[in-house]
């Protein structure tokens, strides 16, 4: 089973993802971007907002994607792998970024993962109060410095794409507790 973990930066999907593990410590976890050799590589260039193109941030996730998929889900298909982050971020990011078409995005991330999307999502919402004081207490990022409300707008993004695409889901409140939220995706999952 592929499961993604979704949501904008400090809605505690690392936070949750560890827990499961400790929990279910047969599922692989992994991340995009990073998960792999090459994925390190385009994590730093990503997170330091570098590109001027915006097409270009976007093929460089996808590439990334492809990478990932091919390099960490597929060859464990037989097992439960939990990504932090996946193709719902990498649409909601394009949305967010640039007037890029829904479904052209569509395409070129079923063209990455080899037209199989994930099994799962949980997608974690939070809200502005929560935002301000998760990111107040930490150094941001590239994209975190591109402020709160475009956070949010890509919060929204994630959240229609999930729902055009009819995968299954859950959506966690992000503000609730650890201990609420574990159980939350602990009961959905049934792993």
């Amino acid at each position: 089973m592929y499961i993604l973990f979704e949501g904008i930066d400090t809605c505690g999907k690392s936070t949750q993802i560890d827990l499961l593990a400790k929990a279910e410590p047969d599922i692989i976890t992994t991340y995009e971007p990073g998960g792999t050799a090459f994925g390190q590589k385009a994590r730093e260039i990503l997170l330091s907002d570098s590109l001027h193109s915006k097409r270009a941030e976007l093929l460089l996730f996808l590439a990334d994607r492809a990478e990932h998929y091919e390099a960490v889900i597929e060859p464990n298909r037989d097992k439960v792998v939990v990504s932090d982050r996946g193709f719902i971020s990498g649409i909601g990011y394009a949305l967010a970024n640039d007037d890029f078409d829904f479904e052209e995005l569509v395409a070129l991330n079923r063209f990455a993962l080899k037209g199989r999307f994930p099994d799962r999502i949980i997608l974690f919402l939070t809200d502005m109060e929560t935002l301000q004081e998760r990111t107040s207490q930490k150094d941001l990022d590239g994209i975190e410095l591109r402020g709160l409300k475009y956070l949010l707008d890509v919060q929204k993004h994630m959240k229609e794409t999930i729902l055009r695409l009819g995968i299954p889901h859950l959506f966690v409140d992000a503000t609730d507790s650890i201990d609420n939220i574990h159980i939350a995706i602990l009961r959905y999952l049934k792993i």
